[in-house]
């Protein structure tokens, strides 16, 4: 598509959104404020403010301990069925719960233990470092001997996909990913991948973090066994709101959760010594739920289900093409790098940027420009699109400050210290 690259054009294609007014279904404080950090820790849905006042105001406050006799001890299961629809599975596969870690953790460690004559776990080095260290940590608890097999990107931007393929033998237990990489918004062919680990008897988990809430996902359809993610980047989940995990019907008792706990055992009150777990996906669950911040989840989710991920795939994909084509005709002669994949279809609902000095020029953007993107050394400046509130005359005005920045060396006077975004 060609450009011009002018206001009018962004004012334009604003217009032409059908999405355009779930904007005004966000809190947006300060209207001057260009946040593109969704990726990161998305806007808070207006919904979610009355949803938590009312949990507070009434069911807290007023029922007390008899709040759990609402729908708290179901919450887990019945918004982890309004997730699954966003991610291909059924509702009895999804459930929320702990954090994206333990979650990671959990499954990593039952699919390990489901093939004891295995001895391999295949990632690259683009995957996040958390999981890097729950896959280091396993290594060493397993009882047996574990290879981590870290394939590295030869570019630091693509995945390894065909060393990838070729890393997955006989041997291999566990091939674990990020879905959407979270430096450089590389996503991989989740179909592909997992395709090729099963036919070489290995389980696939999936770390959807990135992806979910920025494109459609069908864990189903592409015959997924495992997969977590978490809720507060595109879902707009809030700040540390729950993880989510998901297993198959296939694997689902077939698998031990290594952590059990009392919100996993078949007969929650009644209290018994001895471990019996629950059938399906609710042996997965540990302690005690979070009841308020995974309330917060709830109307996020919502929001997503009515808008559509098919609409909200193709409104992210026209703004991130939008973007890159400013990079082009704009940054890139001054500098900046596209560390993102080129093709649509191989980027996330990110772009990355970068620049020798990066750091010190997302700073000026924060503290000078009023754009938040945010930073990951050694040089990514991430710009987040996120279709439900995110603007073309955003994006456009945010990359018509960042050429100020470095036209007019805006950001000499920062520091090379740590970004806090």
């Amino acid at each position: 598509m060609d450009y011009t690259l002018d206001l009018d054009e962004a004012r334009r294609f604003d217009q032409q959104d059908e999405l355009a007014p779930f904007r005004k279904r966000f809190v947006v404080d300060d209207p001057d404020l260009i946040y593109l950090d969704g990726n990161s820790l998305g806007r808070l849905p207006k919904a979610t403010q009355a949803h938590m006042k009312a949990l507070i105001d009434r069911a807290w406050g007023q029922q007390l301990i008899r709040g759990w006799n609402l729908d708290w001890m179901e919450a887990a299961e019945r918004i982890g069925g309004k997730l699954a629809r966003l991610v291909g599975a059924h509702a009895d596969e999804v459930v929320l719960a702990d954090s994206t870690s333990v979650n990671l953790f959990k499954l990593a460690y039952a699919a390990l233990h489901a093939l004891p004559e295995r001895h391999k776990i295949v990632t690259d080095d683009l995957n996040f470092p958390s999981d890097h260290y729950i896959l280091q940590q396993l290594t060493r608890m397993m009882g047996r001997p574990i290879e981590l097999c870290v394939l590295p990107s030869s570019d630091g931007v693509y995945g390894p996909s065909e060393d990838l393929l070729l890393a997955i033998d006989e041997d291999t237990a566990l091939v674990t990913l990020s879905h959407t990489v979270f430096k450089t918004s590389f996503t991989y062919d989740m179909r592909a991948v997992t395709e090729h680990a099963e036919r070489a008897g290995a389980l696939t988990l999936w770390d959807i973090s990135h992806s979910v809430g920025a494109m459609p996902i069908e864990l189903n359809d592409c015959h997924v066994p495992l997969a977590v993610g978490c809720t507060y980047k595109h879902l707009n989940g809030g700040p540390g709101s729950p993880a989510f995990l998901y297993v198959s019907r296939q694997w689902q008792d077939k698998l031990v959760n290594p952590i059990s706990g009392w919100m996993g055992q078949r007969n929650v009150f009644d209290f018994e010594l001895q471990y019996d777990a629950a059938p399906g996906i609710r042996h997965f669950l540990t302690g005690t739920p979070f009841v308020l911040s995974q309330a917060a989840v709830e109307p996020a989710v919502d929001l997503f289900l009515e808008a559509g991920m098919d609409k909200v795939r193709a409104k992210a994909e026209r703004q991130s093409r939008y973007l890159v084509a400013l990079w082009e005709a704009w940054l890139k002669p001054l500098g900046f790098r596209l560390n993102s994949p080129r093709e649509v279809e191989q980027r996330g609902s990110h772009v990355s940027l970068g620049h020798d000095e990066g750091l010190r020029v997302d700073l000026a953007l924060i503290h000078d420009q009023q754009v938040i993107p945010d930073f990951r050394p050694p040089d990514n400046i991430r710009f987040g699109v996120t279709p439900l509130y995110t603007t073309f005359e955003e994006v456009f005005e945010a990359m018509k400050r960042l050429r100020s920045v470095v036209s007019e060396k805006l950001y000499e006077k920062y520091t090379d210290a740590p970004a806090v975004t």
